[in-house]
C-alpha cells in the first residue's frame, strides 16, 4: 500500500527529509506559477504580431497549435516520466520507427486498423525494452535510451530503404480533417496532455510517480513498487510515441528518412524542461508542458514568417532547452536540502 502523498501544490517537492521545496524564481513570479514563461511567451507573440501582419491571424494561429501536436504528445508522456526520474531520449527515434512500419504496412495495402494497432504495439514495446534496461540493469536512463535512439533511427531507415512511402489518403481523417472547428490532431494532442495531467494530480500512480522521482529509496520504503512503475512508465512513453508516429504521418501523408529521430525528441525535451520539470524527478506540471510546446512552436512559426534561416531554429530550440537547464539546476541550488 501506497503511503506517499504528492505536493501539496502544484510547485511543492517532497524530498526524503519530508521538507517542502517551494518554486523558486523561475516558475512563479509575484505568486503566479509560470510567470516567467507566460511573460516571454506574452512578448515571442506580441513582437511577431507587429513584425509580421500574417501571424496573428486565425489560420495561422490554428496551424502552429496543429503543427506542435506531435510534440505535445511526446512532451505529455515525458513529462510524467520525468517527474518519475526517468528518461527516454528515444521517443523521437521510436516515433520514426512507428512511421516507418505505419507508412509500409499501408503502401502494401494492410489496413487502417490493423496497421495502428500494430504500430501502437510496437511502439510501447520498444518503450517497455526501454524499461526493461534501465530498472533491471541500472543503466543510466540517458545513456540506455540514447543508445536505443541511435539503433532506432538506424532501423527506421532500414524500414524505408532510404526512400519515401506515401501513404496516399490513409488516415486523412486525423491529419487533415476537423472537428468543431479544431484540427483532429489538435484534439487528439489536447485529449493525451488532459488524460496526464489529470493521473499526475489525482491518481494513486501519479502520485507515486512523484514519491519515486523525489526519493527511490523512500518511496520503496513506503510499498511502492518501484520496478512495476518503472516499466509502465517506460510502456507509456512508448505508446505515445507510437501515437506521436501516427499522427505525424497523418499530417505528412509519407514517411520519409529524416522524418521524427532526434530534432523531434529534442524539442519535446526542451518543451518538458522549460515548462518548469524537474530533470533529477520529483516535479513536474503538464501546464508548463503546454506553455514550452506553444511557446517553442511560435518562436519557429515566427522565425519562418520573418524567412529566417531554419538552421536558426535549430540554434533558438538548442539555447532555450541550455537556458532551461540552467535555471532548472540555479533552482536546484536556491531551495532548502
Amino acid at each position: 500500500m501506497s503511503i506517499t502523498a504528492p505536493p501539496e501544490s502544484p510547485g511543492t517537492r517532497i524530498t526524503a527529509k519530508g521538507d517542502a521545496r517551494k518554486p523558486g524564481p523561475f516558475r512563479t513570479l509575484g505568486g503566479i506559477p509560470h510567470a516567467g514563461l507566460i511573460a516571454v511567451l506574452v512578448v515571442v507573440i506580441v513582437f511577431a504580431g507587429v513584425e509580421t501582419d500574417s501571424f496573428a491571424t486565425s489560420v495561422n494561429l490554428v496551424n502552429v497549435l496543429r503543427q506542435v501536436s506531435v510534440v505535445a504528445v511526446l512532451a505529455a508522456g515525458l513529462t510524467l516520466l520525468m517527474t518519475a526520474g526517468g528518461m527516454d531520449f528515444s521517443m523521437g527515434s521510436n516515433a520514426a520507427v512507428t512511421t516507418a512500419v505505419a507508412a509500409q504496412f499501408l503502401a502494401d495495402g494492410r489496413s487502417t486498423t490493423f496497421t495502428v494497432v500494430v504500430a501502437l504495439l510496437l511502439a510501447t514495446a520498444i518503450g517497455l525494452v526501454n524499461g526493461i534496461v534501465v530498472t533491471y540493469t541500472n543503466v543510466a536512463p540517458f545513456v540506455a535510451t540514447l543508445a536505443t535512439a541511435t539503433l532506432l533511427d538506424g532501423v527506421a531507415l532500414l524500414v524505408l530503404n532510404g526512400l519515401s512511402v506515401s501513404i496516399g489518403d490513409h488516415l486523412s481523417a486525423l491529419g487533415s480533417e476537423k472537428t468543431l472547428g479544431l484540427p483532429n490532431l489538435l484534439i487528439v494532442a489536447i485529449l493525451v496532455l488532459l488524460v496526464v495531467g489529470l493521473v499526475m494530480k489525482f491518481t494513486v500512480f501519479g502520485r507515486d510517480a512523484f514519491a519515486i522521482g523525489g526519493n527511490e529509496h523512500v518511496a520503496r520504503l513506503s510499498g511502492i513498487n518501484v520496478n512495476r512503475q518503472k516499466l509502465v512508465l517506460y510502456g507509456l512513453a512508448g505508446a505515445l510515441s507510437g501515437l506521436a508516429g501516427l499522427m505525424l504521418l497523418s499530417r505528412l501523408g509519407a514517411s520519409s528518412p529524416g522524418t521524427g529521430g532526434l530534432q523531434l525528441q529534442l524539442t519535446a525535451v526542451a518543451s518538458v524542461v522549460i515548462g518548469g520539470t524537474m530533470l533529477a524527478g520529483g516535479y513536474g506540471t503538464i501546464i508548463g508542458t503546454c506553455l514550452g510546446v506553444v511557446l517553442l512552436g511560435v518562436v519557429a512559426n515566427a522565425l519562418n514568417l520573418l524567412q529566417v534561416s531554419s538552421y536558426f531554429q535549430q540554434i533558438s530550440v538548442g539555447t532555450v532547452l541550455l537556458i532551461a537547464a540552467i535555471a532548472n539546476q540555479l533552482h536546484k541550488k536556491s531551495s532548502p536540502h
